[in-house]
């Protein structure tokens, strides 16, 4: 079964509670795609790519799972979109990169490089993103970018320059368990 890194992130609360309840019943919804192998920590992180003009927004959760699955790239962004709108975001009626109650990313599939109209694996700007390598170099540090060859520790290595003391912060809840791998 092909292994697919799924991103997690939220700053607002959805109807299950707070992000870190959000996160742990999404995940729970995850699992009927697959089986979730590996989940960093909780991280939290100051918001980025906001529109210009926009109020400052609150600092974001985020976390990254492993999950084998049978699911087809397609269906598999299928069902994330779907549990986002079951969690309170619709992707049609909010602002880009603004605030959000669950975002659930594609960042790998396997060794799949795919670009099309709404589906790009790995994710466009997943080499860019602090607050998505932290925690996926947690979990996969050795994993391998298909379309650069590089390994997640390198490329987190190539952003350290961009990286600020506060910028990602690893938290502790009970609520989310301690870093799990398989």
């Amino acid at each position: 079964m092909p292994l697919a890194c799924i991103a997690l992130g939220a700053n607002l609360p959805s109807l299950a509670g707070p992000p870190e309840s959000t996160f742990t019943a999404a995940v729970a919804r995850l699992a009927s795609c697959g089986r979730v192998i590996a989940q960093s920590s909780l991280y939290s992180t100051a918001p980025v790519g906001f529109p210009p003009g926009m109020v400052d927004q609150p600092r974001f959760l985020n976390a990254v799972l492993a999950l084998e699955t049978s699911l087809p790239p397609r269906e598999l962004l299928a069902t994330l979109l779907s549990i986002e709108l079951d969690f309170g975001r619709d992707r049609a009626a909010c602002i880009l990169n603004g605030p959000r109650a669950l975002d659930l990313d594609i960042l790998f599939y396997g060794d799949l490089v795919l670009n099309e109209p709404g589906l790009e694996i790995p994710h466009p700007r997943l080499t860019e993103r602090l607050f998505v390598l932290v925690p996926l170099a947690e979990i996969a540090s050795a994993l391998r970018d298909p379309s650069s060859g590089r390994t997640i520790a390198q490329l987190l290595a190539a952003l350290s320059d961009r990286y600020v003391s506060n910028a990602v912060v690893k938290l502790e809840s009970s609520l989310w368990p301690d870093k799990i791998e398989a």
